[in-house]
C-alpha cells in the first residue's frame, strides 16, 4: 500500500565518486514493508518553489524475503546542477526528506516457473537487484532457477556493491555475477569480468527466451 511519509537520514556513505548511500528511518518509527524491486518517490521543491519529485529504487536487503525493514537504503547519483542532486549533497546525518511509496511492478514473481534470470544493470540501475537477494535465495532453494547479474560500469571505482554480489556468488552456486567494464580492466581482474559493454557481453549468456526470464535497469 502507498504511503506518505517523513525520512530522516541515519547514515550515508559514498559508493563512487559520485554515487552516495543514504539509509533513511521513517520519523514515525514505522517499518517499512515492500517488494524487492519497488522504488519510493522523494518530494521536494526547485529553487522557485515548485514542487517536484525524484523516483529511487530501493537497495535495502531484508532479513528474510517479505520481512518489513526499519531501514529505506538508495543509492543517488549526483549531476552537476541537478536539483535532487543539491538536496542530497547538502543532507546531512539527522536531515530530512519527504517520501511516498512503494511503488512499481519491477519484481520477480512468485509463481515464476523459469530456468533462469537474466538480470542486467548499469550504474545506479544495480540497486533493486540488491533488493533481491533474499528473494532469489528463497527462489534457488525452492526451486531448480538459476540467476546471473550482468553488471556494466566504467571502472572498479564505481562498481556499485560490487562486494556483496562477489560474496553472494561465492555462496549460492546457481549464481553469477559478471561485472563489464567499458573503461578498462581492474587492478587486479577476476576470472567472471568483461571488458566492454553489457550489450556486447550478452550474447556470451546464450539468452533463450522459452527459458529465461529478464530484467533490465539503468
Amino acid at each position: 500500500m502507498t504511503q506518505h511519509f517523513t525520512l530522516r537520514l541515519a547514515q550515508s556513505r559514498m559508493l563512487a565518486p559520485s554515487v552516495r548511500h543514504l539509509a533513511f528511518a521513517r520519523t514515525d518509527d514505522q517499518p517499512f514493508a515492500f517488494t524487492p524491486g519497488q522504488f519510493l518517490q522523494i518530494h521536494f521543491a526547485y529553487a522557485d518553489g515548485k514542487p517536484t519529485k525524484r523516483s529511487y529504487s530501493v537497495a535495502t536487503v531484508a532479513a528474510r524475503h517479505g520481512a518489513a525493514v526499519d531501514l529505506i537504503e538508495i543509492a543517488v547519483s549526483y549531476v552537476p546542477g541537478g536539483a535532487a542532486s543539491a538536496l542530497f549533497t547538502h543532507l546531512e546525518d539527522g536531515g530530512t526528506v519527504e517520501a511516498s511509496g512503494p511503488y512499481g511492478r519491477f519484481v520477480l514473481g512468485e509463481q515464476d516457473a523459469n530456468r533462469r534470470y537474466v538480470l542486467i544493470a548499469t550504474g545506479t540501475g544495480i540497486t533493486p537487484y540488491r533488493a533481491m537477494l533474499p528473494q532469489l535465495a528463497a527462489q534457488m532453494r525452492a526451486r531448480a532457477v538459476e540467476a546471473v547479474l550482468l553488471y556494466g560500469a566504467r571502472s572498479e571505482s564505481e562498481l556499485l556493491y560490487g562486494a556483496e554480489f562477489e560474496a553472494f556468488a561465492a555462496a549460492h552456486a546457481s549464481f553469477r555475477f559478471v561485472p563489464c567494464f567499458s573503461r578498462g580492466a581492474r587492478a587486479q581482474p577476476r576470472a567472471h569480468d568483461r571488458l566492454g559493454y553489457v550489450q556486447t557481453v550478452l550474447p556470451e549468456l546464450a539468452p533463450d527466451p522459452g527459458g529465461d526470464i529478464a530484467y533490465l535497469c539503468g
